[in-house]
C-alpha cells in the first residue's frame, strides 16, 4: 500500500510541475499574440490545465490495464469527474480563497459575456452526454452521431471566443504573463521557439504522469475494494485538477477574475464536449447510479452558476453551495451498496 501512494504522489508531483510549466508557456503565447483573458483563460489555460486528466482517460482506454473493463471504468470515471470537480469543488475553493479579503457578500467580477458563453456551451454538451447514456450499446450510429455533434460543438464555441478576442483586447482585458517564462531562466530568449518547446516539454512530461497515474489507480481500487469507476470519479479528478485550482487560486488573489473563473469554465466545455465524445464511442457510457449521480450533481452546479452570473458579478457565496453539492455526491457515491 506504502509503495502504492508513494506512486500516486510522486506522478501527481510529475503532474502539477508539467501543468505549471505548460500553463506559464501558454500565458506568454497569449500575450505574444495580443489575445484577450477570455482566450487565454478558457481556451489556453483551460486547454494546458486539463491535460492531465484528458491523458488518464485516453491511456486508460488505450493500454492502461490488461483489464479492459477497468481500463473502460477508470476511462469513464475520469472522463465525468473533472466536470464533475471543476463545477463544484473547483469553484467553491476559488472562492473561499478570496472570502476573508471580500466577505460573504463580496463579487467575482469575470468579463460576464465570456462566463455566460462558457456556461451555456457546457450545459448544452453534457445534457447530450447524458442523453447519450440513455441509448443501448448497440446503438453506434446515432452514438456516433451524438459524439460527432459534441466535436462540432466545441470547434463552434472555440470560434465564437476567438471572435470575440478584439473587441476584449480594445476594452483593456488583453492577456499579461504574471511571471516570466520559466524556460527564460537558463538563459534562453523568449520567443515562438522556445515557448513551443516548453510546451512540448510540459506534455511528454504530462503523458508520463498521467500513464503511471493510471497503475496506482487500479492497485488502490483493488486494496480498498472500491471500484475503479467509483475511485476515478473521485480520486483522479482530485489530484488532476490540482494544477487549475491552484491557478485560479492565484489569478483571482490577484484580482484577475476572469482568467480564474476561465480557466475552471473552459475547461468545463473542454471536457464537457471532446472527452465524452470519446466515452461514447469508446466505452458502454451506461447510466450506472454513481455515474448518474454525479452527472445530475454537475449539471445542477453549472446552472447555478449560470443562474446567479449577473452583471455585477458572482456572489462569493454562491460558489459554496457548489461545494455543499460536492460533499453530498462524495457521500452519496461512498455509500455500501448490497
Amino acid at each position: 500500500m506504502a509503495a502504492l501512494v508513494l506512486q500516486l504522489l510522486l506522478m501527481l508531483l510529475v503532474i502539477l510541475a508539467a501543468s505549471e510549466l505548460f500553463t506559464n508557456a501558454l500565458e506568454h503565447l497569449g500575450a505574444r499574440l495580443g489575445i484577450s483573458e477570455g482566450v487565454t483563460g478558457s481556451l489556453f489555460a483551460a486547454v494546458g490545465t486539463a491535460l492531465p486528466e484528458t491523458m488518464v482517460p485516453l491511456l486508460a482506454l488505450a493500454a492502461g490495464t490488461a483489464n479492459a473493463r477497468v481500463n473502460a471504468e477508470i476511462g469513464t470515471g475520469a472522463i465525468l469527474g473533472a466536470p464533475l470537480m471543476l463545477s463544484t469543488l473547483s469553484t467553491f475553493l476559488m472562492a473561499a480563497a478570496v472570502l476573508p479579503r471580500r466577505g460573504l457578500l463580496g463579487r467575482l467580477r469575470p468579463e460576464r459575456s465570456g462566463l455566460v458563453r462558457d456556461l451555456n456551451f457546457f450545459i448544452a454538451a453534457f445534457v447530450v452526454a447524458c442523453a447519450a447514456m440513455l441509448l443501448p450499446n448497440h446503438d453506434r450510429a446515432v452514438r456516433a452521431g451524438l459524439a460527432l455533434s459534441l466535436v462540432l460543438l466545441y470547434f463552434f464555441y472555440m470560434w465564437l471566443t476567438l471572435r470575440a478576442s478584439r473587441g476584449l483586447v480594445a476594452d483593456g482585458h488583453g492577456t499579461q504573463a504574471a511571471a516570466a517564462m520559466l524556460l527564460s531562466r537558463t538563459g534562453l530568449p523568449v520567443n515562438l521557439l522556445t515557448i513551443i518547446a516548453q510546451l512540448a516539454c510540459a506534455t511528454a512530461l504530462l503523458i508520463a504522469g498521467a500513464k503511471g497515474f493510471i497503475g496506482g489507480i487500479e492497485g488502490v481500487s483493488q486494496l480498498l475494494r472500491i471500484s475503479p469507476l467509483v475511485l476515478s470519479l473521485l480520486v483522479i479528478p482530485i489530484a488532476t485538477e490540482l494544477p487549475e485550482k491552484v491557478n485560479s487560486i492565484l489569478w483571482v488573489r490577484r484580482g484577475k477574475d476572469t482568467l480564474a473563473m476561465g480557466n475552471i469554465t473552459g475547461a468545463m466545455v473542454f471536457q464537457g464536449t471532446l472527452l465524452p465524445a470519446i466515452g461514447i464511442v469508446a466505452t458502454p457510457w451506461e447510466a450506472r447510479p454513481e455515474v448518474l449521480g454525479g452527472v445530475v450533481i454537475t449539471l445542477l452546479a453549472a446552472a447555478w452558476l449560470r443562474i446567479v452570473a449577473r452583471r455585477g458579478g458572482i456572489p462569493l457565496w454562491a460558489p459554496l453551495i457548489n461545494g455543499a453539492l460536492y460533499v453530498f455526491y462524495v457521500g452519496l457515491a461512498l455509500l455500501p451498496r448490497q
